[in-house]
């Protein structure tokens, strides 16, 4: 017999929050659209999972758009969306990525 459906608000909690740790790690990577109007420019990372990151950058985006990351050390491109985008008090922003294929292996030089 399946568990009864939890209530609403039990489960919002069950979805909020993390599935996995991120380590907070500045890494070298490459932010690009792959649509027009065309925009790259080398950044790096504040901190990372297998499955996204936060990134530090010039350009405001908006949640939904799908850049392109390309993190070192011979990985390939990472298709990723964008989760949110947060203005910094120094200049710039910070935009959270999904990886939209498959997991990165971030080298474990990176990983604090």
């Amino acid at each position: 017999m399946d568990a009864p459906t939890p209530p609403l608000g039990r489960r919002k909690l069950l979805f909020e929050g993390r599935i996995e740790k991120r380590s907070h790690a500045v890494v070298p990577v490459s932010l690009m659209t792959i649509k027009e109007p065309r925009f790259s420019e080398r950044t790096v990372t504040r901190n990372i999972s297998p499955h996204g990151a936060r990134v530090l950058t010039k350009r405001l985006w908006q949640p939904g758009e799908e850049p392109l990351l390309t993190p070192p050390a011979g990985e390939f491109s990472q298709p990723a969306r964008v989760v949110y985008c947060q203005p910094r008090s120094k200049g710039g922003f910070y935009v959270g990525v999904q990886f939209s294929g498959r997991s990165v292996r971030w080298p474990d030089s990176f990983s604090t």
